[in-house]
């Protein structure tokens, strides 16, 4: 019984995954990430000449990827789980700044990635932007 339940929630909760919005992610870009990866999202945003890594090219994530759009990596590299060194790395850490209500996004293989609203949406908009 309660791993009924626990399949009704997360079915609930997934149906919250449909609730992510491209354009709300374009505007959270906008203001968080296009400074470094600019507003096309090809890593030429006004602050390359100062950094020390240069940004990726983000419209070409899923062409890196054999097509797929890496949706679980891009979350855990935006929020801070995925690739944190001891001295920090080559992207500042967002999931304390792009915070929120929780949100969830399906990865290619349909599981559920967990993360803010906001994570979810840039997430969304940089899917909608690949090139192939």
């Amino acid at each position: 019984m309660r791993y009924m339940l626990l399949a009704a929630l997360l079915s609930i909760a997934a149906g919250a995954a449909g609730a992510q919005d491209a354009d709300r992610g374009a505007d959270a870009f906008a203001d968080h990430c296009a400074v470094c990866h600019g507003e096309t999202a090809m890593g030429d945003g006004p602050m390359v000449p100062v950094l020390t890594v240069a940004p990726s090219d983000l419209t070409s994530l899923a062409a890196g990827n054999d097509g797929v759009f890496p949706t679980a990596r891009v979350v855990r590299r935006i929020d801070g789980r995925e690739e944190v060194m001891a001295h920090g790395g080559p992207m500042p850490l967002f999931g304390d700044i792009l915070g929120g209500a929780s949100g969830v996004i399906d990865a290619p293989d349909g599981s559920p990635v967990f993360t803010t609203e906001e994570i979810v949406d840039i997430t969304a908009w940089l899917q909608a932007i690949q090139v192939e």
